[in-house]
């Protein structure tokens, strides 16, 4: 069976012009909330998810539609913030780890509420596991809603795989990437690092990939950790 063979009951969202967002049970939640902009319940929404998971595509499918400018941590104040014009869309990624004055996005959530901004914030946890100091910031937060991406279903890890092994132009037999996905651990990250090493290897040794090679593959991942 070949690749264009192969296929899962997944839905397709295209991404302006990039890969296609596969939608399923774990982001559904957050495809409808950038679906449902600008009606938005609250003008500063949080999106959770783990690494590789996601974020960032759905966080580019919300700039193309609204126009969201990314703040950038190094470059950030407080006057930038206040020179942004009632209506607003912002984005502000890995807000739980990248750096970000507290004072300055604590105006700016402020801010949303004055001038009407809308906020996108992205983190990889949930506000009340963030390391802030500032008591503001933090009660802040937690009335922030939030929409998180969860643990992806077998379908659509495999679906995943398949497409980063046809972007790499390898070709995985079903039974093979079947055998793969059950063997790693239910993440997108886990996925991605699968992948990899599994092309490693067939690069490494000129073999085709089989539950052999697969499973040689798997065994480095894990001595190197």
């Amino acid at each position: 069976m070949s690749l264009d063979q192969l296929t899962f009951d997944l839905p397709h969202r295209a991404a302006l012009g990039a890969e296609d967002f596969l939608v399923s049970d774990c982001n559904v939640a957050v495809v409808k909330l950038v679906d449902a902009w600008p009606d938005w319940q609250a003008p500063v929404q949080l999106l959770i998810g783990p690494p590789a998971s996601g974020k960032t595509h759905l966080v580019r499918v919300w700039q193309g539609r609204s126009g969201a400018v990314a703040l950038d941590p190094a470059h950030l104040g407080i006057a930038l913030l206040d020179r942004l014009g009632s209506g607003s869309s912002i984005v502000v990624e890995d807000a739980d780890r990248a750096g970000y004055d507290e004072k300055t996005l604590f105006h700016l959530l402020n801010l949303a509420r004055e001038k009407r901004l809308f906020v996108l914030l992205t983190a990889r946890i949930g506000p009340n596991r963030w390391d802030t100091s500032l008591a503001d910031l933090t009660s802040r937060l937690s009335a922030v809603p939030v929409t998180e991406i969860g643990t992806p279903d077998e379908a659509l890890l495999r679906t995943v795989m398949l497409k980063q092994f046809a972007d790499r132009q390898l070709d995985i037999d079903p039974k093979v990437l079947e055998f793969l996905a059950l063997r790693i651990d239910r993440s997108l990250e886990a996925a991605a690092a699968a992948v990899e090493a599994v092309d490693r290897a067939a690069l490494r040794s000129g073999r085709k990939i089989s539950r052999q090679l697969v499973a040689e593959a798997l065994q480095g991942t894990a001595s190197a950790e």
